[in-house]
């Protein structure tokens, strides 16, 4: 009796999980069309975007494509004249990380001006980037820039904390590394729910910065 009691928890369980993961990916998806774009041409303009950012080499030493595809997004949705301003937020957690850095000494290789760079060291996850996007760097309009799938996801957390946000997306990646990434964000995506509920605030606030 014990072991047919156990079973039907776990059924029901697993039904729990399928369904949490098929109505979050749903309603984040939904909530992003028409605000998700891939041609400069079609995009609004915003004074800022914000890059999320990722690592830029992986574990055996080669380029993070994704970190390559958002960098290339960054220098182009610039150069178009579609945003004034890049602040770049990432992991800083020790010495020998800085995402935020890396990107910003690329884009400036890239020709942007590094008066135009600002960095946000306390972007650990997607939540805490954008919110402090508003309460540190004091923007409530914004263009994020990462692939679509985090994008959507970007903009749906962006929208609860009453910051307007669109995205511009970075070219996808494919194949198994894709994969796996993707796996990772219905995961990601039912955690946005849980850290809404739980109301749920970044690691770090601290000083305002002028954006100019």
């Amino acid at each position: 009796m014990k072991k047919k009691t156990f079973l039907k928890a776990i059924f029901y369980f697993s039904i729990f999980c399928i369904l949490s993961i098929y109505l979050s990916n749903y309603a984040i998806e939904e909530n992003a069309k028409e605000k998700v774009f891939s041609e400069t041409k079609k995009i609004p303009s915003n004074k800022v975007g914000l890059i999320l950012g990722t690592s830029k080499l992986l574990n055996d030493g080669r380029i993070n494509l994704y970190y390559k595809y958002r960098l290339d997004a960054a220098i182009k949705l610039y150069n178009s004249g579609k945003i004034e301003c890049i602040v770049i937020s990432g992991d800083n957690s020790t010495k020998n990380y800085d995402e935020p850095t890396d990107f910003k000494n690329d884009l400036i290789k890239a020709g942007i001006p590094e008066n135009k760079i600002y960095l946000d060291y306390a972007g650990f996850r997607t939540l805490d980037s954008v919110v402090r996007i508003k309460e540190i760097f004091g923007q409530t309009s914004i263009t994020i820039i990462s692939q679509k799938f985090h994008n959507e996801r970007a903009i749906y957390l962006a929208e609860h904390f009453n910051i307007k946000a669109i995205g511009y997306n970075a070219k996808n990646i494919y194949g198994n590394y894709g994969l796996k990434v993707k796996l990772r964000e219905y995961l990601a995506r039912v955690k946005v729910f849980i850290d809404i509920i739980f109301n749920v605030e970044p690691k770090f606030l601290g000083k305002k910065i002028e954006i100019e």
